[in-house]
């Protein structure tokens, strides 16, 4: 991706103190620009359509509360006002306002979990209050409410995206990388949701698993060259175009495990929601899909 001059030259500058020039060219040409969220305090509701992860949403009276298939409510994850976001330079661009609300159904199996991403415009919001959900959800949890904080991040290939062969050398290891992605990123605690980034993963082919079902509607099988292969068949023999439209899917937002909020993925892993580059551009948040992760 192309930085823009002030990022460039932060992370000019830490390569240069981390000794690592050997990989200065691949984490300028790979670190993506993200936004990250930040737990700031317990939510108290007195007032409404700020940021949130947990607890209720504040919901136009008009919208309303998504359910499963069977019927059931779904759980209520995030609210993100896009007003709040700060700029993001050379990222696929979300919308400049209104706000975005994520639910989700039952998180069994771990791939193609029944969910909607919701965007709301901001004249839709004047009417907006916190409601609860209308009877036990999904889950069968009460999240607690806390009061998120965006900021715009730097974020280099994860341990499941990054190049070892052309980062480890005989004087710097991959504790070395994961220490300065750190420093990069300026990851903070309170962290507990990513937009933009890299997936937290373990086999860096999230992308392949997401176009492959967005587009097609085929289960992935967890062999990255097969969900290529169905990709290109999809778009009549055009290997181009399907490498392309993995490339294109975007991270639109990671969700950690946390006990202050109460969410635990399995075994304290990740949530996490893409969306198709062209996609995110018409506005079509009907077409997300979303899988977790956990070790």
């Amino acid at each position: 991706m192309n930085l823009d001059e002030s990022n460039r030259k932060r992370l000019e500058h830490l390569i240069s103190e981390h000794q690592c020039d050997h990989i200065s060219q691949y984490l300028l040409e790979n670190t993506r620009q993200g936004i990250r969220y930040s737990k700031s305090e317990v939510e108290n509701y007195e007032a409404v359509g700020h940021s949130r992860i947990g607890g209720d949403p504040d919901l136009p009276s008009n919208t309303e509360w998504p359910a499963t298939t069977d019927g059931i409510p779904m759980t209520f994850l995030a609210q993100l006002n896009l007003n709040d976001l700060p700029g993001q330079a050379d990222s696929p661009p979300l919308p400049k306002s209104g706000m975005l609300y994520f639910f989700v159904g039952i998180d069994e199996p771990a791939y193609n979990i029944e969910h909607r991403v919701i965007h709301v415009q901001a004249n839709e919001l004047s009417n907006a209050k916190r409601r609860m959900a209308p009877g036990t959800t999904a889950l069968e949890e009460q999240f607690n409410g806390y009061r998120i904080e965006a900021r715009t991040s730097l974020e280099p290939p994860n341990y499941a995206y990054a190049d070892y062969d052309l980062i480890e050398s005989d004087t710097f290891d991959y504790e070395d990388y994961e220490d300065l992605t750190f420093e990069i990123s300026e990851h903070q605690n309170e962290d507990i949701a990513i937009m933009l980034g890299y997936p937290t993963d373990q086999h860096g082919d999230c992308e392949h698993e997401a176009a492959l079902m967005i587009l097609t509607g085929q289960n992935y099988d967890y062999h990255p060259e097969q969900a290529l292969r169905q990709i290109t068949d999809h778009f009549a023999g055009n290997r181009d175009k399907a490498e392309q439209e993995i490339r294109d899917t975007v991270m639109l937002l990671e969700i950690d495990s946390d006990d202050d909020v109460g969410f635990c993925w399995w075994d304290a892993g990740m949530l996490h929601f893409f969306i198709r580059k062209e996609d995110l551009l018409a506005g079509r948040f009907d077409r997300t899909y979303c899988s977790l992760y956990s070790s």
